[in-house]
C-alpha cells in the first residue's frame, strides 16, 4: 500500500471478502462490519438479490454514455421518482457530484425562475456540515482538515447553526435560492436537530420562495428507520440528494431527485457525466428501489435500532458520555479522559468489530441493515469490554 496517496488513515485490517454484515481478511479472520461503508452497504456485502441483477446486466451492456439511450435508465428513473414522490431524476455517480449538481440546479433555478440578479445568488448551509470534499463543497465546510491550504474558496454560501430556525430565518434574503442541509449530520457524529426543525425549515423555504435541499446521501434509503430521514417529520424537500446505498455497495450511484419545475431548468449541454446513469448503475439502483418498497429494511432499522439504543443506554457513565441514535445509526461520545475515538476503534478491531471514529472522541455505529440481532448485541458486548479495559 506504500504507493497510495496518504489521504486516508485506515485501521490495519486488509479485507478480502464479505458477506452480509461480515468481512474476512486474507488470513481468514472474520470481522463484524459496523460501518457499512458509511451506509453504502445498507443491504449487506454481496447481497444476493443485488449481485444477481448486477451479473445479469454485466452480461448485457455496462456503459454507453448519455449520448445514447439505454434500456435500464428509464425504468430506474421512474421507480426512483415514485419512491421520492416526485417526477424527475438526474443521475450521477458519487455523493459529492450529487451535491455539486444540486448547487448548480439551485443557482440556475434562482436566476431563471426566481429572477435573482446575475451572480447574486446565495445558498444557506449549516455549521458542522459534511457534503463532500470538492473545492466548492469545502468552501462552506467549517472543518479545518477539509479547508486548510485548499483556498481560495467559492463564494455564495452563508453558514448558520444547525437546528436554529431563528438564525436560518435571519440569514435568508431576496437573493437566497436554497437551504442545503443534512436532515441528520452523519460525519459530525449523528447530530439530530430538535423536533420540528425540519418542518420549520420546510415552512420557511415555502414562505420565502427558497428551495429546500436535503442531503440524504448517508441518512436516506432505510438507515433511519424510514425511507428518508425527512420522513420522520413528514417533510418533502424540493430536491433530494441521494447516493451511497443507492448503488447497493456494488457501484457508485447518486442522483438528484425533484420536480420538473426545479430540475427542468437544466438544458442539454449544461450538466452531465460520462458514467452517470450507466446501465449497470441503473439496474442496481432500480433493484435497490424495489427492495425499499417492501419496507423490510426500514423496519429492521427501527427494531434493531431500539435494541442498540437500550444497550448503549446501559453504557452511559461507564465510558460513554452521551450518544445519539436514530434508526440503526449511532454517534457515541467516548469519555475523552479514557481514550480517543481512534483508540477505541483500534481496540474494537482487535476484537473483530469494525467501526469508525470522528471528531476526536466520537465513534459511529452503522452496520448493514441485514445484521442479525445476536451479532449486533455481540458488537455492543465488545464495546463494553473495551470500555471496561480502559477504565481498569
Amino acid at each position: 500500500m506504500t504507493h497510495l496517496a496518504h489521504n486516508y488513515h485506515p485501521l490495519p485490517v486488509i479485507i478480502g471478502a464479505g458477506e452480509g454484515a461480515w468481512v474476512t481478511d486474507g488470513e481468514g479472520t472474520r470481522y463484524l462490519d459496523c460501518l457499512a461503508a458509511y451506509s453504502a452497504v445498507n443491504f449487506g456485502h454481496r447481497n444476493p438479490q443485488l449481485t444477481a441483477v448486477a451479473h445479469e446486466q454485466l452480461d448485457r451492456v455496462t456503459l454507453v454514455s448519455r449520448a445514447f439511450e439505454n434500456d435500464a435508465l428509464g425504468p430506474f428513473a421512474d421507480a426512483l421518482a415514485e419512491l421520492c414522490g416526485t417526477d424527475m431524476v438526474l443521475p450521477m455517480n458519487t455523493g459529492a457530484e450529487a451535491v455539486e449538481t444540486g448547487i448548480k440546479v439551485a443557482r440556475a433555478w434562482g436566476y431563471r425562475v426566481k429572477e435573482v440578479a446575475a451572480e447574486q445568488a446565495n445558498i444557506v448551509v449549516m455549521s458542522g456540515n459534511f457534503h463532500g470534499r470538492t473545492t466548492t463543497i469545502v468552501s462552506f465546510s467549517d472543518d479545518a482538515d477539509a479547508r486548510t491550504d485548499f483556498g481560495p474558496f467559492t463564494p455564495g454560501f452563508r453558514t448558520v447553526p444547525f437546528g436554529d430556525i431563528g438564525a436560518l430565518a435571519a440569514s435568508v434574503d431576496a437573493n437566497t435560492v436554497a437551504v442545503l442541509l443534512e436532515p441528520i449530520q452523519g460525519e459530525a457524529g449523528v447530530i439530530v436537530p430538535p423536533e420540528g426543525y425540519l418542518r420549520a425549515v420546510r415552512e420557511l423555504c415555502t414562505a420565502q420562495n427558497v428551495l429546500m435541499i436535503a442531503d440524504e446521501i448517508q441518512s436516506g434509503l432505510g438507515r433511519t428507520g424510514t425511507t428518508f430521514a425527512c420522513d420522520r417529520e413528514g417533510v418533502a424537500p424540493d430536491l433530494y440528494l441521494l447516493g451511497k446505498a443507492l448503488g447497493g455497495g456494488i457501484v457508485p450511484v447518486s442522483a438528484v431527485v425533484g420536480s420538473e419545475s426545479v430540475l427542468g431548468v437544466l438544458q442539454p449541454g449544461e450538466h452531465g457525466s460520462t458514467f452517470g446513469g450507466n446501465p449497470l448503475a441503473a439496474a442496481v439502483g432500480h433493484e435497490v428501489v424495489r427492495m425499499l418498497r417492501t419496507g423490510e429494511f426500514q423496519k429492521r432499522a427501527r427494531v434493531l435500532g431500539d435494541i442498540l439504543d437500550a444497550r448503549l443506554a446501559d453504557l452511559v457513565g461507564a465510558g460513554i458520555v452521551a450518544y445519539r441514535r436514530v434508526g440503526l445509526w449511532a454517534g457515541i461520545d467516548i469519555d475523552p479522559q479514557l481514550a480517543t475515538g481512534r483508540e477505541v476503534c483500534e481496540r474494537l478491531a482487535a476484537r473483530r468489530v469494525l467501526a469508525k471514529d470522528t471528531h476526536d472522541s466520537t465513534i459511529r455505529i452503522a452496520p448493514p441493515l441485514v445484521i442479525e440481532q445476536a451479532d449486533l448485541e455481540w458488537a455492543v458486548d465488545q464495546l463494553a469490554a473495551v470500555l471496561a479495559e480502559l477504565r481498569a
